[in-house]
């Protein structure tokens, strides 16, 4: 099964569509040093106000500077700028799996965002939160 299907089956399967939210919270924990924790946790914010900035530019009609965006601070050229190669160590293979097709997802995006097709880069854009949903639903960290 391919990752993002894998990604998204996950994410239902631990209770993201409107189904009431269970008391206890079964994602995986994943220990992280307190300075990798807030170093991850201060790129998953940057990460979620890129989503919105890309997403007001092709609201606004701008997909070329939604696919710059897109590649320069989520694709695979931002991988050296969130610190990966420090932060894969600490993560479960999983964990790493959906984040590297995060990153992928997003230079697909970038791609088809230069083409000047607004729905098709909204349908790729959405592979990128699949991810996220994904990562979110089956992993926590302390």
């Amino acid at each position: 099964m391919p990752i993002r299907k894998t990604v998204f089956a996950v994410a239902v399967l631990l209770g993201t569509s409107n189904a009431p939210a269970i008391d206890e919270d079964i994602r995986q924990m994943v220990e992280l040093p307190e300075m990798m924790q807030q170093h991850m946790l201060s790129n998953m914010r940057d990460h979620l106000a890129t989503i919105n900035e890309i997403l007001l530019k092709i609201a606004s009609g701008e997909l070329e500077q939604a696919a710059e965006i897109a590649e320069s601070r989520l694709g695979m050229s931002s991988l050296e700028l969130h610190g990966a190669s420090h932060m894969a160590k600490f993560m479960p293979e999983g964990m790493r799996k959906v984040g590297n097709e995060m990153h992928r997802a997003a230079s697909r995006f970038a791609l088809i965002a230069q083409e000047g097709d607004a729905l098709a880069a909204y349908g790729e854009l959405s592979e990128v939160t699949t991810a996220c949903v994904g990562c979110h639903s089956a992993y926590r960290i302390r």
